[in-house]
């Protein structure tokens, strides 16, 4: 885990940085969200998730269950004060899920306001398995996992059958969203990771939050150019 401070404790809401699958807390954006912090006084919390980065742990033991809770617990134990929720891709499933677990965690500091960057909320069932052929499916059910080619990477992502079976216990777009929090959400129109159509899909998926949903044309799902972190900082500035 890495954390910054800046400013008086308190003084403005602090940023919580929550990252994509098989990315990690020193990737662009995150480094970008920490200088800004620092600049403005914002303390900055990011971490990697177990079988991310820096963390102990195989990947491939790891589930959305797992990486919330890990998120909740550095969340709860670490972050003083009202906090910005910056969720990535896969983060940004894990912040809507975070969001719902804190009602129930009234001394848990209250969340100011979220940035969902290409969120892939539901991705292992809508992004992942209902994508899948049926031989794909079949490796999955049968071996347990399937090794999926990645253009970020040299080597494949491995897909496990309790990833998309537990991503089953936690889908949130076959209901109603409701955060108690602005937010904002960053989607590219080019991205072949996260349709913006899925993105759009998420959006209605709120009807008491004031949500402000903006498409970047001829952006990709990293969102990571210099005109689309100015885009990312505008937004956290916002709160």
């Amino acid at each position: 885990m890495r954390q910054s401070e800046g400013g008086s404790q308190g003084s403005a809401p602090g940023l919580f940085w929550l990252g994509g699958f098989k990315s990690d807390m020193r990737g662009t954006k995150a480094e970008a969200l920490d200088k800004w912090g620092a600049e403005h006084g914002r303390s900055v919390t990011r971490f990697d998730y177990s079988g991310h980065g820096e963390s102990g742990g195989a990947f491939t033991d790891g589930t959305i269950s797992r990486w919330l809770e890990e998120a909740v617990a550095v969340y709860t134990q670490c972050c003083k004060g009202p906090q910005v929720v910056i969720g990535s891709s896969m983060g940004g499933w894990i912040a809507l899920l975070l969001a719902n677990e804190l009602k129930s965690r009234p001394e848990a500091p209250p969340i100011a306001g979220m940035v969902l960057i290409a969120p892939a909320a539901d991705f292992t069932e809508e992004l992942m398995w209902k994508q899948f052929d049926a031989e794909v499916k079949r490796e999955i059910k049968l071996k347990g996992q399937w090794s999926r080619p990645s253009e970020y990477s040299n080597e494949p992502y491995i897909i496990t059958r309790k990833l998309i079976e537990d991503g089953c216990k936690n889908l949130i777009m076959d209901g109603v969203i409701e955060t108690g929090c602005p937010v904002r959400i960053l989607q590219g129109v080019n991205d072949p990771d996260v349709p913006w159509q899925h993105a759009a899909e998420l959006m209605s998926r709120f009807v008491s939050d004031d949500v402000v949903f903006t498409l970047i044309k001829d952006g990709d799902h990293r969102l990571s150019r210099p005109e689309d972190i100015e885009r990312i900082l505008a937004a956290v500035a916002e709160f």
